[in-house]
């Protein structure tokens, strides 16, 4: 879990009071609390509202909108590809009472991060840039109009629309322009929304996803274009719950199957290595509807791991996955081993985010799927505010 992170998943908490809070231009009663001058805090039901809730909604100290998508030649060759876009409040809202009467241009309590990369898995070359600006001066930030939301980082986009989503980013070595059509209507995790991260009500985040996104557009690697066609997933998430105590960091899944169904999936690893009661996960149907997935109701062994050269941390890089309520298996192998992501320029963290393949059974007939993993918290304990 998002896309850290990714990072891309887990975040920071707070404290109370009655009221209904606006946040980010939507009104949300009845499922956030609030303490004297602080961080909002998710503590219930989010009860999401189309297109209002694709934008930010600042009040909450982290955010993310992430894509991931694996992707296909004309000459069949396979690329995977990744663009977050975070955005870190630096101190609650109210806090703004001490600025001067006139504040500066440049002051703001919004700054946003975005991490670009692409796999070229014939080449075992895994690209990756990140991007970072104060939401000032039109440096970055996200717009609404009508029915279009903007997320966007300098040059670099995301935009959602009804019936589509267009991403957009250049870096020196690599870029994308891609289109994305949902084939199924985006989805609630957890309970409407409120997905638990820990043992309190408010270790949690309001988490949503487009599980299954056809794909199309062009990737470029050094001075080539290549057009390119496949699938892509999305998420959006927001939170401020810090990891709870105890908890390393998080193994975060996302499989598109051949039957056309999908399944995302996260850890929450603890300092012993078992896991945190809850890790959970939703199991979505092939019609659209969704299934939870209990912290007991799926296995994740892991079956080989490869030692990063750059930072010296060991990742897992095959797994064996089991859910007996949907009789399924798959053996999950990384496309690529090396798709590390070294942000520290930016989110100050190091992280494993890659492109997947998966073979296996379902009711004992063959299944294959791709998608992407997301690993924080192996080189260190992830503690970073996001």
């Amino acid at each position: 879990m998002k896309r850290i992170i990714h990072t891309g998943r887990m975040l920071f908490s707070l404290g109370l009071i009655f009221c209904t809070i606006f946040a980010g231009g939507g009104i949300y009663p009845g499922r956030l609390t609030v303490s004297a001058c602080e961080f909002l805090s998710v503590e219930g039901p989010c009860r999401f509202s189309f297109p209002a809730d694709h934008g930010s909604h600042p009040g909450f100290r982290t955010e993310w909108w992430y894509y991931t998508g694996n992707l296909e030649s004309d000459d069949r060759k396979t690329y995977g590809f990744q663009l977050t876009f975070f955005r870190i409040q630096t101190r609650p809202t109210c806090k703004s009472d001490d600025w001067p009467e006139r504040p500066s241009a440049w002051r703001t309590n919004q700054i946003y991060f975005a991490h670009a990369a692409l796999t070229d898995v014939a080449a075992r070359r895994h690209h990756q840039a990140q991007a970072a600006a104060r939401n000032a001066l039109g440096m970055s930030g996200v717009s609404q109009e009508r029915d279009r939301t903007t997320i966007f980082l300098k040059k670099w986009q995301a935009v959602i629309e009804p019936g589509q989503q267009l991403l957009a980013a250049q870096a020196p070595d690599f870029g994308f322009e891609l289109q994305l059509s949902p084939l199924k209507p985006p989805v609630a995790h957890g309970r409407d929304g409120y997905s638990r991260k820990g043992s309190s009500p408010n270790r949690a985040s309001c988490y949503y996803s487009f599980t299954r996104l056809a794909t199309e557009g062009r990737i470029r690697i050094g001075d080539k274009a290549i057009p390119v066609r496949g699938l892509s997933w999305m998420d959006h998430e927001y939170s401020t719950a810090l990891l709870e105590p105890g908890i390393v960091g998080w193994d975060w899944f996302s499989l598109q199957l051949s039957d056309q169904t999908e399944v995302m999936m996260f850890l929450l690893r603890k300092a012993d290595g078992t896991r945190h009661p809850a890790s959970s996960g939703t199991m979505v149907l092939s019609s659209g509807d969704t299934l939870p997935l209990g912290h007991d109701q799926f296995s994740i062994q892991v079956q080989d791991q490869w030692l990063s050269p750059a930072t010296g941390t060991r990742y897992p890089v095959r797994w064996n996955i089991r859910i007996p309520d949907f009789d399924l298996e798959l053996d999950v192998r990384s496309a690529v081993a090396d798709q590390e992501m070294q942000t520290q320029a930016t989110t100050g963290v190091v992280y494993w985010e890659g492109s997947v393949t998966a073979e296996g059974t379902k009711h004992d007939r063959p299944i294959s799927a791709k998608g992407y993993v997301e690993m924080t918290g192996y080189g260190k304990k992830f503690d970073a505010p996001m």
